[in-house]
């Protein structure tokens, strides 16, 4: 069983979802809720939907009191904010339950009754931070990923507001929100959606003197989070949702993964209804991954990087101990099947190949490509697709229900669920000659719940003789109770939705780090808001030009707790005053060069352009 929580919030699963079908994959496989793209202005421009998707999406989460979350997580334009308030109701129409968002303005606008989070690109590192979305009336703050442990456990025990963390995905290098670096170099925004990744890319780190400490490396890659060893000490620290990282990612990934998590908060009370039925074993390993780590939950943040390749290695599955003309031999524990994708280093490039055939010979396996590879005796070779388990998550036909009891009267039939909710059918016709055989029909019929949305738990006969009834007519009434109940579910929810209070956001202080384009400011609502907060905003964003280009050149591109010197064992807290006054590069593979620099007492480093 459980620890006891800190609090007696019920547990929240959320999962990403790129477009409808992820979407309800999601909540299928066990999501408590999901977070899905508007049309527009949400952080991931090439994962938007449209109205009538999410329209879709939300009847079938609200089927099992499971929430639908929508994206408005971009910094905003003047004459995009009309626009973004039509869209506020269209989607509380549509059936959303609530909006994830940056951009200050839209606390000035006409909000529906919409549960309302703070962004984790709102760069929430501190209490003071958190108290204050508390105070101005939202409902969550997603914090920053860099986050401790301990520093989690300090926020929650200080403050009312629900706090949601990532436990799982991709992770940008930089403190979200405040990364440049793509708009500098490429014209393209983090903070407006369309990242260009340049973390993902090779650099060379050199120092004044000309000195290469790593060559042609992938030096701002970092591995995937994976938070499940601290899922239980994050529970007890008082988080209440959990955020699965993904919006871009296929199908297979959203089940995977939400399945595996799901199976981790087996026995905690969650906002949501139903039991899954899984057909199969999730496994996090065999999911795109660049590696995995728990990034600064302990405080220490070792091994946190992946140098030699953004794209996905896989898992180990043997070393070359022959190449012949067609094939290779592998000495490996896997079994290799056909169509699965295998990869190798080759001076320090990753290169692959999809297997065509296989022969196996004890713990040894002669692989056949579809394209002979030029590899070496002794290689070390990965698995990065799983072919059979990839077909498995394709082709599963897990199924999410919601238990039902049912109650079986002479003269109606009632379905009570795990939520209260009933419906009942009436039932007629001449008495039964046998009592016992008709109501071991009654009992075999009812209980086929088969492909609807409820499983029966339990069935009780209240009477002892029962109307006789042809099957083909029980089966009839069991599908007539299961739509009746469903009806009542949507129904109930949707008076739950209803009765949230409408928002009105009010200003307060705000704690003020700096005030400048690291603010984000991007449109005249969000200045005026943040001058009621008692800010006044010294420049506008970075995309804005609200800054001159002197000011500009000299701006922060990124900051984060990803420290080079560190890594690399040249830290000054390590090596002394001799390399305190040492500059540091990267330099891209078009020699485009970036000044590094050093926060040594918050152990952060800092890029600007040079």
């Amino acid at each position: 069983m459980p620890d006891c929580l800190k609090s007696d919030r019920p547990l929240e699963l959320l999962c990403p979802a790129k477009d409808k079908n992820c979407a309800i994959a999601a909540i299928n496989f066990g999501a408590d809720a999901l977070y899905i793209g508007a049309p527009a202005f949400g952080a991931r421009k090439n994962a938007s939907n449209t109205l009538s998707d999410i329209k879709e999406v939300a009847r079938h989460a609200h089927k099992f009191f499971a929430r639908v979350y929508v994206t408005l997580n971009t910094i905003l334009k003047d004459d995009e904010l009309d626009d973004v308030q039509k869209m506020l109701y269209e989607l509380y129409e549509a059936g959303a339950d609530g909006i994830i968002v940056q951009d200050f303005a839209i606390f000035t606008l006409d909000l529906p009754p919409f549960l309302i989070s703070a962004s984790t690109q709102c760069d929430i590192r501190d209490i003071e931070k958190v108290k204050f979305f508390e105070k101005i009336g939202l409902d969550r703050v997603i914090l920053a990923r860099e986050l401790s442990l301990e520093k989690i456990k300090e926020i929650c025990g200080g403050v009312n507001i629900e706090v949601e963390t990532f436990i799982h995905g991709a992770l940008c290098v930089s403190y979200s929100g405040q990364c440049y670096l793509s708009y500098a170099f490429g014209s393209r925004s983090a903070n407006r959606g369309e990242c260009a990744q340049p973390c993902r890319k090779k650099y060379t780190l050199v120092d004044d003197e000309g000195k290469i400490y790593a060559k042609n490396k992938h030096l701002l890659s970092l591995k995937d989070f994976c938070a499940a060893p601290y899922l239980k000490d994050l529970i007890n620290a008082g988080v209440v949702s959990f955020k699965i990282e993904g919006r871009l990612k296929d199908e297979n990934y959203v089940k995977n993964t939400t399945a595996y998590y799901n199976k981790l908060l087996e026995g905690y009370r969650r906002i949501s209804s139903g039991k899954v039925f899984y057909d199969f074993e999730p496994d996090v390993n065999k999911t795109f991954n660049r590696g995995y780590c728990t990034y600064f939950l302990d405080g220490a943040g070792e091994e946190i990087y992946n140098f030699d390749t953004p794209k996905q290695t896989g898992e180990f599955a043997g070393v070359v101990l022959n190449v012949s003309k067609n094939f290779i031999e592998l000495k490996t524990d896997l079994k290799i099947n056909p169509q699965d994708g295998l990869c190798y280093f080759d001076n320090g490039n990753l290169q692959g190949f999809l297997v065509n055939r296989v022969q196996r010979e004890k713990n040894t396996v002669r692989v056949f490509p579809n394209s002979m590879p030029e590899i070496k005796k002794g290689t070390k070779v990965f698995r990065n697709l799983d072919f059979e388990f990839e077909k498995v998550l394709k082709n599963s036909k897990t199924k999410r229900q919601i238990g039902v009891r049912l109650s079986v009267f002479r003269d109606k039939i009632i379905a009570a669920d795990d939520d209260l909710i009933s419906a009942q059918v009436e039932i007629s016709g001449e008495e039964a000659k046998n009592a016992k055989v008709q109501r071991d029909i009654y009992e075999k019929q009812l209980k086929k719940s088969g492909e609807s949305d409820f499983y029966v738990k339990s069935i009780e006969f209240k009477d002892e003789n029962l109307p006789f009834l042809k099957i083909s007519d029980i089966n009839n009434l069991r599908r007539k109770l299961f739509k009746r109940l469903m009806e009542n579910r949507l129904e109930a929810y949707e008076k739950m939705r209803a009765q949230r209070a409408s928002k009105k956001i009010r200003p307060a202080k705000f704690p003020l780090k700096n005030n400048d384009y690291r603010l984000n400011v991007h449109n005249k609502k969000a200045f005026e808001f943040y001058g009621k907060c008692g800010v006044k905003c010294a420049q506008g964003s970075f995309e804005s030009g609200g800054i001159k280009d002197i000011v500009k050149d000299k701006a922060e591109l990124m900051r984060t707790k990803h420290c080079l010197r560190r890594v690399f064992g040249i830290c000054t807290k390590k090596c002394g005053e001799s390399l305190k006054n040492k500059k540091f590069y990267l330099v891209d593979e078009g020699s485009r060069k970036l000044n590094l620099e050093f926060d040594c007492k918050n152990c952060e480093m800092i890029i600007k352009k040079p």
